[in-house]
């Protein structure tokens, strides 16, 4: 559990949440200037009481402050309500963005590889390589890199893929 707790706290969760706090107290002052001197007034009149706030109900020796209790719930929905709207605006926004990955992912599988290599030579069992060899500076990269990161070559479209197939045959044994 301390594990736990220390990775949650690590990864700015916790400065996340403190920051959420902080404006949610702000948020709230907000709200609750907005149900008591705009809301609740504007109920007074409606209802014919003046201060609605402030409607208790004694019962022996003990009160219910039942104006506070609503004006408290009146309080808690404005504030739901207010983070529902952020909520539902923050998922419309992922939506939009994880179309836009997985539109920009398609584009990116229809493109050419530069470096295919013919299967013929290549067993089944045998799993797609991730690099290849810089023909430069003969340094291991990335396979689709257009540039080699070792020797800064640009690395031309038209290289013979014989010399990338010897080198998958040379590091496959």
């Amino acid at each position: 559990m301390w594990k736990e707790f220390k990775e949650f706290a690590t990864k700015g969760n916790v400065m996340d949440l403190a920051i959420g706090v902080i404006i949610g107290g702000a948020f709230q002052s907000i709200v609750n200037s907005l149900v008591n001197d705009v809301i609740m007034p504007a109920v007074s009149v409606v209802t014919g009481k003046i201060d609605y706030h402030n409607l208790v109900l004694n019962i022996g020796n003990s009160s219910i402050r039942y104006g506070s209790f609503i004006t408290n719930v009146i309080n808690f929905l404005i504030i739901a309500f207010s983070v529902f709207l952020m909520v539902r605006y923050f998922n419309k926004i992922n939506k939009t963005l994880e179309e836009k990955a997985k539109n920009f992912n398609k584009k990116l599988e229809k493109q050419p590889s530069f470096f295919k290599i013919k299967k013929k030579n290549i067993k089944k069992d045998t799993p797609k390589p991730t690099t290849k060899v810089c023909p430069f500076c003969l340094s291991e990269i990335n396979i689709h890199a257009l540039r080699c990161p070792h020797c800064t070559s640009v690395l031309n479209t038209n290289i013979n893929n014989d010399v990338i197939e010897e080198q998958l045959k040379i590091d496959n044994t």
